[in-house]
């Protein structure tokens, strides 16, 4: 999970023209220029199963891209589902070989995988281009590190084809398995809580990097979604919550990647901060006439809590670690 880094402002910007492979497979800008086309990935709107790309949204990841691609695409190959897929890279200002491998990965294999790049950083921001630049029925993203078991992925292809908007995988549900430090397990929980307290959803997991949304959420949802980097998740699961979205939470196998170069206190202080923007204004409503007071004391008691439990997770992790070492003497 080390797309990209936070970045200091929620709201929109215009990004620079991307180079990319579309679903046209044509190395297109946004200038106009364009190279000859290779298969196009269809959508259903003729019949017949839908299409859907599969986006990995990366930054510097040119250790782990092409092994990554390589497994999804394998296992797509022996699954053999019952949908037309695409693999689609969206390198978000990567400083390394990345783009270069994406490059490589796309001519290896022609309309089974294709790449955007963008010259800003963000997360959101990559998965936004990539989504509403698709013509797919159903677009989803996985993290590079493939941390969710590729298991998942054809429940949730499937109840995206059986009537839901969103469906998300979740380390949180009973039936899921997870393999994830003490430290990061209470902050998620903590966070995920404090979103169900504050917001008022039933969903347990607004953060696992592993999700797919319809054509109509695309169209419908992902405009009004202002933050482009981890927010966006969040951000978009409570839009479609409140507008009456159907979302299905699926539960997954999950193992925490050791490399992560997430950094987890200033990627909390930036979503704690994308809830308060919501609270008080949310997207496509008027703004929140409540009086400031009690909202500054909702979000209050929910950074005191994360605060709380940040704490908690170091005091429990050095307790571990010294019982660890007297074991070994």
């Amino acid at each position: 999970m080390s797309e990209s880094e936070q970045t200091d402002s929620p709201a929109p910007s215009v990004d620079p023209a991307p180079t990319r492979t579309s679903l046209d497979g044509a190395q297109r800008n946004t200038s106009g220029s364009e190279a000859p086309a290779s298969r196009q990935v269809p959508s259903s709107a003729g019949g017949g199963p839908p299409a859907v790309d599969l986006v990995i949204p990366v930054y510097n990841e040119e250790r782990d891209l092409a092994q990554s691609v390589a497994a999804l695409r394998q296992r797509l190959l022996d699954d053999k589902p019952g949908w037309k897929w695409r693999i689609v890279v969206a390198d978000n200002a990567s400083t390394d070989g990345t783009l270069d491998i994406a490059r490589e990965l796309a001519e290896r294999w022609p309309g089974q995988v294709g790449f955007v790049h963008l010259d800003q950083k963000g997360r959101g921001r990559a998965l936004r281009r990539a989504w509403t630049e698709s013509d797919a029925d159903i677009v989803c993203y996985m993290d590079v590190d493939l941390s969710t078991d590729l298991s998942a992925l054809a429940p949730l292809v499937e109840s995206l084809r059986g009537g839901y908007d969103v469906a998300i995988g979740s380390r949180l549900l009973p039936e899921s398995r997870t393999t994830r430090g003490l430290k990061r397990d209470l902050i998620s929980r903590a966070y995920n809580l404090i979103i169900q307290v504050t917001h008022g959803v039933s969903f347990r997991d607004a953060q696992c990097g592993f999700k797919g949304v319809t054509r109509r959420v695309v169209n419908e949802i992902v405009p009004l979604v202002q933050d482009p980097a981890w927010f966006f998740d969040t951000e978009l699961l409570l839009i479609a919550d409140r507008k009456g979205y159907k979302i299905k939470e699926l539960p997954v196998t999950w193992t925490d990647d050791p490399d992560s170069r997430v950094k987890i206190g200033k990627t909390a202080w930036e979503d704690l901060k994308g809830l308060w923007r919501l609270k008080w204004h949310f997207p496509g409503e008027p703004v929140n006439t409540r009086p400031l007071k009690m909202v500054g004391v909702s979000v209050g008691l929910s950074l005191v809590g994360t605060a709380l439990g940040w704490k908690l997770a170091s005091i429990l992790g050095m307790m571990f670690s010294r019982l660890v070492k007297r074991r070994r003497n």
